[in-house]
């Protein structure tokens, strides 16, 4: 039998509040189902299931806030048989209690302690469907509570109350912000390092390759730079990982947390696998990731898997940004504008595209040099855009 935990989406959140289940007992469900919803300062969040298997019970009643880490339900993994899953039996009943069962003298309902008979059907219903049993009537065999009796009264509740308004969510999400830099600038001896990438070659493929595609399908220049920092990563371990519990943990997989503004706040979602992607389904890819995160369609994976987060603010006019990691992230890439700059060619100041590449990184992991070959790296891929 497996716990399924309240997740951790983010180094800024302690508890959430679980807002719906999706799922319901004995219903079977595969890695990477969404099983339930759960409110946090960034709003309301789809959670993941990391493990296949059967839902057995659900332990939480919708509108109950959770701490991080405590079980939300019980799930019986696949292959696990219904025996060695089961919970020890309860002791044996009194002689004369199990002479009336044998008699048939009780009705085919279950009673729990003092509470009201009910059967196991109901019981289950009650749970996924947060009903007192003790507030429901009977309709059943002796008055016992039956499934039907537990939906109606599901059916006749008043609506649950309204998620938190906007401003109280803003201050919230503000408070968690707060919380996860000002212990990121505590925890984590920071290192900053910069430098210019002169995009002319990009750009100029960028133009051609766009002339070959629809409109719909056509690249913005941040899938190139996404790209280049993905591939970078994969060359250089040491800034993609998690410094946990004193030790630096690289990930074998680069998922790049993007970071995009909200009228609330901030959220930096995960793009998964970018070295692997096309340009063409990177870009598609950010583009739904930007849609979902201003309307509040994220999902848990999506906010706990970054390996490594970039931000830019480019599209404000800021020509340079230097940012604080994500804890347990140990670097962050920033990416200014894209704009025409003066630079020397063969002896001649020219005017070309060029962008503000910066690191910011954890020195527990990596120093000085090794950063600086990083952003080099990055360089050096944007110079071969037809390779990206």
């Amino acid at each position: 039998m497996a716990e399924f935990l309240m997740p951790s989406l983010g180094a800024d959140m302690e508890a959430g509040t679980l807002v719906a289940w999706m799922v319901k007992p004995g219903q079977e469900v595969k890695r990477g189902d969404i099983v339930c919803v759960v409110e946090t300062q960034k709003g309301a969040i789809e959670v993941e299931i990391f493990e296949s298997g059967t839902i057995t019970e659900l332990l939480v009643q919708p509108g109950t806030e959770v701490p991080v880490g405590k079980p939300l339900a019980l799930l019986r993994r696949e292959g696990e048989t219904l025996a060695a899953a089961a919970p020890p039996s309860p002791p044996a009943p009194a002689p004369e209690v199990a002479a009336k069962v044998e008699a048939k003298v009780l009705p085919p309902a279950v009673a729990e302690g003092h509470g009201p008979r009910a059967s196991p059907a109901a019981r289950n219903a009650a749970r996924a469907l947060g009903i007192d049993l003790a507030a429901v009537t009977g309709t059943g065999l002796g008055g016992a509570i039956t499934r039907e009796d537990v939906e109606h009264a599901a059916a006749a509740r008043p609506p649950a109350p309204a998620v938190p308004a906007a401003p109280q969510r803003a201050i919230g999400m503000r408070q968690a912000i707060a919380a996860a830099m000002g212990r990121s600038k505590r925890e984590i001896p920071h290192y900053y390092l910069s430098t210019r990438s002169d995009l002319g070659r990009a750009m100029e493929w960028l133009r051609a390759e766009n002339g070959r595609r629809a409109v719909a399908d056509r690249l913005l220049p941040v899938a190139l730079l996404l790209k280049a920092v993905a591939l970078a990563a994969r060359r250089f371990p040491e800034m993609n990982g998690f410094y946990l519990d004193g030790t630096f943990r690289p990930s074998a997989e680069v998922h790049l947390g993007v970071a995009i503004s909200l009228k609330d706040g901030l959220v930096a979602p995960a793009l998964h696998s970018v070295p692997d992607k096309s340009l063409g389904d990177l870009m598609r890819e950010l583009s739904d990731l930007i849609q979902r995160a201003r309307r509040g369609g994220l999902r848990s994976s999506e906010l706990a898997d970054s390996t490594l987060t970039v931000t830019s603010l480019g599209d404000n006019g800021v020509d340079s940004v230097l940012g604080i990691i994500f804890p347990p992230q140990v670097s962050l890439v920033g990416l200014g504008r894209i704009a025409e700059r003066p630079c020397v060619r063969d002896g001649k100041v020219v005017a070309r595209p060029t962008v503000d590449l910066s690191l910011s990184a954890d020195h527990r992991v990596s120093d000085g040099l090794r950063g600086s070959l990083f952003l080099a790296a990055i360089d050096r891929l944007l110079q071969e855009p037809e390779a990206l």
